[in-house]
């Protein structure tokens, strides 16, 4: 049979939807992080215009010889909105008239568009990270400040992370129904034939937002790296800790005490996930939720917090009895030493 399954004819239609949301909000964001903007800079990209803390960053940039970023400087933003568009007819017209061949090319020419996309926007971090005034105030000999093309990279003190924003995941969703419709018309997917037409939308777009919100947390180099708080360098890895902000951004302390004075001092930001090291295993970070407290003088933590964590509850107790302490929570431990 030559037409496309109903299956494929609704990703179609949510795909052409969520490319035409994708025009109005923004695609990709850059953040930036330094100790002289605590709540940091944030550059939005859409389909047609960059927003966010574009003036200030401008000024800064004109100090290390950056180019100065403007709209009307990038044709893309002219031409994004309508292959966004025509990308999201053609999704429709192949939905509405149910021939393969035109889905295939959808699929095809859009996967294509997507390659070329990021390659574009590499060049152009390249350009713009490279291309720099040799007049400029500050002139660091061999230094380069082309942004991340996704992740997290270090830029002199400013701190640079690049992911997608909503518009880049509804893109990279299109994307991944486009071929997972693929796979299915072309019978690699057949043992899922059954599976009714709803349930593989949902399930796909339940896994897709999943992958995108799971952060586990980044080992600490001993010796190598300093705490967020006191600027100590981390030596003693039994008393480690670890913030992980919505950005993604991570904060690595020397000492559990750091790590709770850190957060009070920026209550104002919000944070995804928080870790702490088990007192009883060579630097292995658990989630702070699911840790079970001791707080004494006899630990003698880096920073005098003197607090223990552990992930199991057994090891934890064999403590107790010689330290005349009890085993806290993580909610009771801030009561507590508060």
């Amino acid at each position: 049979m030559n037409k496309v399954s109903t299956a494929t004819r609704i990703t179609l239609v949510v795909g052409a939807i969520m490319l035409g949301i994708s025009i109005f909000v923004p695609i990709w964001r850059i953040a930036l992080d330094a100790p002289q903007y605590p709540e940091g800079l944030t550059i939005f990209i859409y389909a047609d215009k960059l927003g966010g803390d574009i003036d200030i960053i401008n000024g800064l940039n004109h100090y290390i010889g950056m180019q100065t970023l403007h709209t009307e400087n990038f044709i893309e933003f002219t031409v994004l909105p309508y292959i966004f568009s025509c990308f999201a007819l053609l999704m429709l017209i192949s939905a509405l008239v149910r021939r393969k061949g035109l889905f295939y090319f959808s699929f095809i020419s859009f996967a294509i568009f997507g390659i070329l996309a990021m390659v574009d926007f590499w060049r152009w971090e390249y350009n713009y990270g490279h291309n720099l005034d040799p007049k400029a105030a500050i002139i660091v000999p061999g230094m380069a400040y082309q942004p991340p093309l996704i992740g997290y990279k270090q830029l002199l003190n400013f701190g640079a992370f690049s992911i997608p924003d909503v518009g880049g995941w509804l893109i990279v969703a299109t994307g991944i129904f486009l071929l997972a419709a693929f796979l299915f018309e072309i019978g690699a997917l057949e043992r899922f034939r059954k599976i009714k037409n709803t349930a593989i939308v949902v399930s796909g777009l339940s896994l897709l937002l999943q992958s995108c919100n799971s952060v586990g947390p980044d080992p600490i180099n001993l010796n190598k790296e300093n705490c967020a708080f006191c600027q100590m360098t981390i030596s003693d890895g039994r008393f480690a800790a670890e913030l992980i902000s919505e950005k993604g951004r991570i904060y690595k302390f020397d000492d559990l005490s750091c790590m709770m004075h850190y957060s009070k001092d920026n209550n104002h930001r919000t944070y995804k996930d928080k870790f702490v090291n088990d007192y009883s295993e060579v630097n292995t970070l658990i989630n702070l939720k699911d840790a079970y407290f001791i707080h004494s003088i006899h630990f003698r933590s880096p920073m005098g917090g003197n607090i223990a964590a552990f992930a199991n509850k057994d090891i934890a107790e064999n403590f107790t009895p010689d330290l005349n302490t009890k085993i806290f929570s993580w909610e009771k431990l801030n009561y507590y030493v508060e």
